[in-house]
């Protein structure tokens, strides 16, 4: 194959996102997205200074320009990572467009035919989320997300009201599910580790298949001492950027799941190597995907081509603007995303629509406590 050069790089904020398009001169282009979505212009920025390096380079040395981009900084961070995760996965889309072939089998190949998914159920009141799980159970989905929590649970008067409305909310998700949905639940961080225990044993009896974030990502110890307590499967790391936290957390014994974010974490280079860490750890990975159709093209290769697969986060591409921003979304059968068979991350950006479509980024809104003080969330 002839070899050819970086000629652009070009990011577009739409909605929440910073999407990247790298094109070469023989024509290819392959398309990628940064994982800190509540910075998007910021992560656009830094990606535009790591173009003065890409232009003019090889796109088939992904792994070197990875290396070179993340040890050039005697500062690394999120935004550093996230958009070096974007030109990650774009330099892969670019190297199985021009190899015609899909990523995962640049990766080892096929050890899956589809991907199980599970999507999140909302509701303000028990009887909303209720109706939102059985209207994805009866989509096929087998797995669902939710928070325990009511949206107002900063506002909590004392931590027994707190936690005797959360396990109401999922006793009656297991009453309703009835043993065919895998109940996941998500703290998103907003308990402290006596917290996050002390709810964990009350949730036991529900059997969840997960117990997402039960406390902030800083302390690898810590978050082992949890796990070891709370007697519910541990996800966790979505917040990671780097492989060396995620060796910290499971030498710590800390999850049960890991929780890469392939926007996030150098790319698609960087989750197969926490994959892989996960995997001598006899721990299952299940990726963080809030984002675009851009991250679920790039988490599905992942997922088809490693051996420790549990489950996708799925947060609808039959939907507006997500459905508008591609040709052709993958397809979902019976709560699975099928693995495509077409070449690069298998999705193509509608250009008329990325075009058309506007920035709407996030604006901080951290919830304050009956008492003035700031929570997480």
């Amino acid at each position: 194959m002839k070899k050819t050069r970086i000629e652009a790089i070009e990011t577009y904020l739409v909605d929440r996102w910073c999407l990247l398009k790298i094109r070469c001169e023989d024509g290819t282009a392959g398309i990628g997205e940064a994982g800190v979505h509540a910075w998007p212009a910021a992560t656009a920025a830094v990606i535009g200074s790591m173009a003065k390096y890409l232009k003019g380079q090889d796109p088939a040395r992904i792994e070197h320009h990875t290396q070179y981009l993340h040890r050039n900084w005697h500062f690394m961070s999120s935004l550093v990572d996230g958009a070096l995760s974007a030109i990650n996965i774009a330099l892969w889309d670019i190297q199985g467009k021009r190899l015609d072939v899909p990523v995962y089998e640049l990766m080892g190949g096929m050890t899956r035919h589809s991907v199980r998914c599970y999507i999140h159920v909302k509701g303000d009141t028990v009887e909303d989320l209720l109706a939102d799980a059985v209207k994805r159970k009866n989509e096929g989905f087998t797995a669902i997300r939710f928070s325990p929590f009511a949206p107002d649970f900063h506002l909590r008067r004392s931590f027994e009201e707190w936690v005797a409305e959360a396990e109401r909310r999922v006793s009656a998700l297991h009453e309703v599910m009835r043993g065919q949905v895998d109940l996941c639940i998500e703290l998103h961080r907003q308990m402290n580790p006596a917290e996050s225990i002390a709810l964990a044993q009350r949730l036991q009896r529900f059997h969840p298949y997960f117990y997402e974030d039960p406390m902030l990502p800083d302390s690898p110890a810590l978050m082992g001492d949890v796990r070891a307590r709370c007697g519910i499967p541990v996800a966790t790391g979505e917040r990671f950027s780097t492989i060396y936290q995620f060796q910290a957390l499971l030498a710590a014994h800390g999850c049960d799941y890991v929780r890469p974010d392939v926007c996030l974490t150098l790319g698609l280079s960087g989750a197969r190597k926490v994959a892989a860490l996960a995997e001598a750890h006899h721990v299952k990975v299940i990726p963080h995907n809030p984002l675009s159709p851009i991250s679920t093209a790039a988490c599905v290769q992942l997922d088809a081509c490693i051996p420790n697969f549990a489950l996708q986060e799925y947060t609808g591409e039959s939907e507006s603007p997500k459905r508008d921003l591609v040709v052709q979304p993958l397809t979902l059968k019976d709560g699975h995303l099928l693995v495509p068979e077409s070449s690069g991350i298998g999705i193509e950006l509608n250009e008329q629509a990325l075009a058309e479509l506007k920035a709407n980024p996030m604006v901080p809104s951290v919830p304050i406590g009956i008492d003035g003080s700031v929570q997480d969330y």
